[in-house]
């Protein structure tokens, strides 16, 4: 099975992953970030090298999507290949970031990219509002995310809650994670393991 956690920069998705696949026993794909030769020029100068970045993130992902198909384990993934396009491309677009003539390019090889590509058997959405993508952002302390722009944060959680409303692509789990923290709190942890059990046993029995 092909489980996903989806959610905006901060809201906690690879630290969910890590622990998930641990106290599963799922095989983990994570986010290439540390290894990405593009992020930290991003921050810095977002019209330069949006156009790169995405370009960067959308073959990781295609690359991580068919690792996961050929692999006989359940797989956490860390974000997803939607979330390239209909969240980061998308806002990226609409914000000027990226002009018309690459955004129509990278459109065309997401197009081609998503006919080989089967959406999660259960996706998870970490809901959090700004405060707590800012908190967390600073608590890892990575220093190209201090060029972080609140309104970049912003739009992105619009764009998150446009798309989830709309998503019908597999099943849904949708977990707030404002007031919780399942890193520290070993039952805010529990709790999200109930929810997600209760959505795989809906998955085994179909």
């Amino acid at each position: 099975m092909h489980i996903a956690i989806c959610g905006n920069i901060g809201c906690g998705k690879t630290t969910l992953a890590k622990m998930l696949s641990k106290h599963y026993n799922w095989q983990a794909e994570l986010e290439s970030v540390d290894n990405n030769p593009y992020l930290s020029d991003f921050y810095e100068d977002m019209p330069r090298w949006a156009f790169h970045l995405q370009i960067y993130f959308l073959n990781s992902r295609f690359n991580q999507i068919k690792r996961i198909r050929r692999s006989n384990k359940t797989t956490i993934q860390d974000r997803t290949i939607y979330e390239d396009a209909y969240i980061f491309a998308a806002n990226l677009y609409k914000s000027n970031y990226l002009n018309d003539r690459d955004y129509q390019n990278y459109l065309a090889l997401f197009e081609s990219m998503i006919e080989h590509v089967q959406a999660p058997d259960l996706l998870i959405y970490l809901k959090a509002d700004i405060p707590k993508l800012v908190s967390q952002i600073e608590k890892r302390g990575r220093d190209y995310e201090n060029a972080i722009r609140l309104d970049y944060l912003k739009n992105l959680n619009q764009h998150y809650k446009e798309w989830i409303d709309k998503y019908k692509d597999g099943k849904l789990l949708v977990i707030d994670v404002n007031n919780i923290d399942y890193v520290a709190n070993t039952e805010d942890f529990a709790h999200i393991v109930n929810k997600i059990d209760v959505e795989l046993h809906g998955l085994f029995s179909q």
